[in-house]
């Protein structure tokens, strides 16, 4: 059980904008300064300040609370090698990123560190099983100054991002350790996110950094949509406004303020032509470049933002797209997990108060694990692993190869919804089939042992990592008209541009034509629900979790079910299933793929 602590000892809080250079690699030079260098204070005999400073803007995006370097693709890179072939470098950890970041910042005494949201939320156990305090305590000692709020920051609801801004031990779990939890050192930014009541957003809408006579505006928002993605509970009472209209909106507010320079911290992103970290996606040609809501957006957000740091696609890019002027801007993302952080030069103009755009310059640099680790990270890690080991290390089933969630159909979301179907039994003898939503999904299993295990155990610490948010199973009533129209809805409205396709039970079967367009893409008459054509009068009983219950991910049609029946949590039903079908000598299969008929 958690400590429990009535102590409130006081909280150290850096003073923003006064950053201590750390250690790494220098920015290109400033431009040339436009006063003499010998230039002097005819009062006090002192140097003048050049015209240009560089600025080194630091960003990352994404963490989710790997704090421990990730596994398998997610924890890799793919890098572009001068010939034209690539090669993939294993990548992240926060041990190696607070190395990175150090380096990085040393010899730049103007430096900022900013994320584009998502720091927090389906986190590994490490971190999400103390409701991510562990990450929020390891990005106070990255010296991350400022983020935007992402999707997942509100998985536990404004009340819970509220806390991990704030402090305090959490309201049912208490307190983790003998200190009360100190919150983040570093301002949450939720501009377009406003209280439904006061209609005032809930958390700042931006933050100035500033170095002597240096200063730089921040602007954070998430993406518009944030509602459909994420559960009903965790954005209750809460509005979400377009993110052009919000940004717009504030830079204006900070110009007033004699704030010229502005960043633009955004938690939507877009989807280059190449998935290696290096790709030019300012390279011309048909099928280059970069793709996705984050264009548009760019292309609207007013030329006084001089640079967007984005995230949430977990792409990398370092793109430039042209504001509403045609000058072209910044626009960067460092993929996600910790894999990869982006250098930014943004040379500031102290007659004017400005960037000069011309003179940004932007990379995104590889985490490696070459470095040495940071040894306060390593020892943050062995506090909260020690506290997890007995929870995390537990066996709760056994597979007999890898376990992938990756594909159209993957075998761990068609063993995720045999699970649930099977759970849905327990509860209801009268459950037909089960649904499991792809983004729900965020790990795989590895048969390979990752701890002192053995080979193909499953612990509920990985268990944990593929199903990290506390989701209950639910069972409710629908329709065959509603059952075949829930499979036309994940490619058909909200989701026509990019299909959300379920994960199917093994007793679900139907043939996806992607040669066709919108909801024809589901090939109606081969549904069939143990061999059988469904029957659109007939009643069926349907097992999801309770995000897609909620119509979550555009399923409108499964929030329109009845006689509803809620079990326990998500991650409970895999465990049962798993002891109850699998053991050390007659482990489990993974699924075959072979529910969804797919014709390309």
């Amino acid at each position: 059980m958690p400590a429990t602590s009535h102590s409130h000892p006081s909280r150290r809080r850096r003073t923003y904008g006064l950053l201590a250079a750390a250690a790494g690699l220098a920015t290109a030079g400033a431009l040339v300064a436009a006063l003499p260098a010998g230039a002097h204070d005819s009062r006090h005999g002192k140097p003048l300040p050049s015209r240009y400073q560089d600025v080194q803007l630091l960003s990352f995006n994404d963490l989710h609370g790997n704090l421990e370097p990730p596994t398998g693709s997610s924890g890799r890179v793919t890098e572009i090698q001068a010939d034209g072939t690539t090669k993939t470098i294993d990548a992240g950890g926060v041990e190696y990123l607070a190395t990175h970041l150090r380096q990085a910042r040393e010899g730049n005494k103007y430096s900022v560190t900013a994320a584009g949201g998502d720091m927090v939320g389906a986190s590994p156990l490490i971190s999400g099983l103390f409701h991510d305090e562990p990450t929020i305590e390891a990005l106070n000692k990255l010296d991350l100054d400022v983020t935007s709020v992402g999707n997942h920051e509100f998985d536990e609801g404004a009340k819970e991002l509220a806390r991990l801004q704030k402090g305090g031990c959490h309201p049912t779990d208490g307190c983790y350790t003998d200190e009360e939890f100190g919150g983040a050192d570093f301002p949450y930014l939720a501009a377009n996110v406003l209280d439904e009541k006061s209609g005032k957003p809930i958390l700042k809408p931006y933050w100035v950094w500033k170095k002597k006579d240096v200063k730089v505006g921040f602007i954070g928002v998430t993406l518009e949509d944030t509602p459909g993605i994420v559960s009903a509970e965790g954005v209750k009472g809460l509005k979400f406004k377009d993110e052009v209209d919000t940004i717009n909106k504030y830079a204006k507010e900070l110009q007033r303020q004699g704030v010229k320079s502005i960043v633009a911290l955004i938690h939507e992103g877009g989807l280059p032509a190449s998935t290696s970290y290096n790709y030019n996606c300012d390279s011309p040609g048909a099928g280059d470049g970069i793709s996705g809501p984050i264009v548009d957006i760019a292309k609207n957000i007013s030329p006084s933002v001089d640079a967007l740091v984005t995230g949430h696609t977990h792409a990398a890019y370092a793109c430039t797209i042209n504001d509403p002027s045609g000058k072209p801007r910044t626009v960067t993302s460092a993929a996600s997990f910790g894999r990869l952080y982006t250098d930014t030069t943004l040379t500031y103009d102290r007659f004017t108060g400005d960037i000069a755009r011309t003179a940004v310059k932007s990379a995104n640099h590889v985490v490696t694990r070459t470095v040495p680790k940071a040894p306060d990270m390593t020892e943050l890690i062995s506090k909260w692993n020690t506290l997890a080991a007995p929870i995390g290390n537990r066996a709760i089933g056994y597979v007999s190869a890898d376990v992938p969630n990756t594909g159209t159909e993957s075998p761990m979301g068609d063993l995720i919804a045999d699970a649930q179907l099977w759970y849905g039994k327990e509860l209801d003898a009268e459950a037909d089939l089960a649904l499991m939503n792809p983004g729900g999904v965020r790990a795989g299993l590895t048969y390979a042992a990752k701890g002192a295990e053995g080979d193909g155990v499953v612990t509920y610490a990985e268990g944990f990592t593929v199903q990290p948010f506390a989701n209950t199973v639910n069972l409710q009533d629908f329709t065959g008209a509603q059952l075949i129209q829930v499979l036309k809805e994940q490619v058909s409205g909200t989701n026509a541009s990019a299909p959300k396709i379920l994960q199917p039970s093994a007793n679900l079967t139907y043939t996806l034509d992607l040669t066709k367009a919108g909801a024809d893409r589901v090939v109606t008459d081969t549904v069939k629900l143990n061999g059988a054509a469904i029957d659109p009068a007939a009643t069926y009983r349907v097992a999801t979790n309770s995000f897609l219950a909620g119509g979550g991910d555009g399923f409108t049609t499964l929030g329109q079910g009845t006689n509803d029946l809620v079990g326990l949590d998500d991650l409970t039903a895999l465990e049962q299933y798993l002891l109850a079908n699998s053991s050390a000598t007659a482990p489990i299969a993974p699924p075959v793929t072979n529910r969804i008929t797919i014709v390309k």
